[in-house]
């Protein structure tokens, strides 16, 4: 074989690689890697756009409101998954958004849809064209999301069919905007000991734009024209157009990271997170509000719960204490968004908010001031040594630093009358917000007390 016929056969195996890497999986990775290839394959039967270039994700066109069939095919080796045989498994069928930044307001964004489109859905099925599906459902309170039951060892092509279009959801609207790309996802769950289908078996999806009627078959055109007209060294950096589109398997972590983050409302027979208990009961594995390696997943849907993360719970249903803690700041960021992400993290780590001012106190007695003579002369005991207290300042008030010396003092706020500060010569400064503005963060100072002979009060005298 020649050099040019060579490399167009390398070209050709790359792209069907790149369209069907699934089945090519176990063709050209290690022996060891085999048992890594995931159970099923759903191919969706609309043509992939041309005038994609060749690392990039595949890019397919839909018409608004057209059936579309996708095929739920049983990609098992003999003897893998063995409880799935002669059983169900449920799939959950959603479109969602591929761009991140709409990813983090897919709530409101579908909100805002569902005000503009009362009554409508923006995800459908065609149970009379469907075959093999059973239980189909469509709950009103989740338009972008539909599930049904199948057996993976029968013939299953379920029919879809989207009604929002790609330009509702562009940021303008004066005509000719690009619209945003959606993704077609699917995850596939095993039922569990108690019936229930939780157990996560296998997440696909796919990039999608939705045009409205016939507006799909017009910019699948233009895009061929526009390829025709290309140089053909150009040509060799964009993908050919696909029959089908091949969903994208991800494994397990990586399923969780490109998937957005499953909504609380859905229903998987309608029961409540598994563990979760609503009356505030013992936490038997937590100090505190921590969450420990050794808490088991029930644990962990509880105190996920308590620290108002109720909306990711059922993504992270079978992860334990170890789990959850093994996760990096990045996984938590990407599977939950930014602001839940972080704030998930910090709690996962038990990091407490560093305050906004600290000081540290020291309680002045006769003994300490004579200590503390000697200390300042040089004559002080090599094992002489004062003990003092931390005071974190949030408002940076004096009526807050009030408050932090009367809890040290174990007396009443009221019972101080005016803080004041040694300045220069010796000098009483009144205490207020301003002046613990400008205090240095960790600075040390000898508490006083001077008796009021007005009243049963004191005054704070700082040193």
């Amino acid at each position: 074989m020649n050099w040019k016929k060579q490399l167009k056969v390398e070209f050709i195996i790359k792209m069907v690689m790149y369209q069907h890497r699934f089945f090519i999986l176990h063709l050209f990775f290690p022996q060891d890697t085999e048992n890594k290839i995931l159970p099923f394959q759903y191919v969706l039967c609309a043509a992939t756009s041309p005038a994609v270039k060749l690392h990039d994700e595949t890019l397919t066109y839909l018409n608004q409101g057209q059936s579309y069939e996708i095929r739920m095919l049983d990609n098992r080796k003999i003897g893998e998954l063995p409880e799935i045989t002669g059983k169900m498994v449920k799939s959950i069928i959603r479109v969602v958004f591929h761009d991140r930044r709409l990813q983090y307001t897919e709530h409101q964004q579908l909100e805002g849809w569902r005000w503009n489109r009362p009554g409508d859905r923006i995800l459908d099925l065609d149970i009379p064209m469907s075959v093999g599906i059973i239980d189909p459902r469509a709950n009103p309170t989740q338009l972008n999301t539909v599930e049904f039951l199948w057996d993976p060892s029968k013939r299953t092509s379920v029919f879809i069919q989207v009604h929002c279009i790609s330009t509702e959801f562009t940021m303008r609207k004066h005509g000719g905007e690009k619209g945003v790309p959606f993704r077609i996802q699917i995850d596939t769950f095993k039922e569990n000991e108690n019936g229930e289908y939780t157990e996560h078996l296998h997440s696909a999806s796919c990039q999608v734009k939705v045009f409205k009627p016939k507006g799909a078959d017009r910019k699948q055109k233009t895009d061929r024209e526009k390829m025709e007209k290309r140089a053909p060294q150009e040509k060799e950096k964009y993908q050919p157009s696909y029959e089908t589109t091949i969903l994208t398997e991800v494994i397990t972590v990586v399923a969780l990271l490109q998937c957005s983050p499953w909504p609380e409302a859905t229903y998987v027979n309608n029961s409540p997170s598994p563990g979760f208990n609503s009356t505030h009961n013992s936490f038997p594995v937590a100090e505190g509000y921590n969450l420990l390696p050794a808490a088991t997943p029930q644990d962990a849907q509880q105190w996920l719960h308590r620290n108002r993360f109720s909306p990711f719970c059922r993504l992270f249903t079978n992860f334990s204490g170890a789990d959850l803690l093994k996760l990096t700041r990045e996984d938590v960021i990407q599977i939950c968004g930014p602001a839940d992400g972080i704030r998930l993290f910090n709690a996962l780590k038990g990091r407490v908010v560093r305050p906004r001012l600290t000081i540290y106190v020291c309680q002045e007695s006769q003994q300490s001031r004579e200590q503390q003579t000697k200390h300042e002369n040089g004559d002080a005991a090599p094992n002489t040594f004062f003990v003092y207290h931390a005071i974190y300042l949030e408002e940076l008030t004096a009526g807050e630093l009030t408050e932090k010396i009367a809890q040290l003092f174990n007396i009443s706020p009221r019972q101080i009358n005016q803080i004041f500060k040694q300045g220069p010569t010796g000098i009483h400064v009144l205490v207020s917000d301003e002046l613990i503005q400008n205090f240095q963060d960790e600075v040390c100072f000898v508490l006083d007390t001077m008796k009021d002979d007005t009243n049963d009060g004191y005054h704070i005298i700082l040193k």
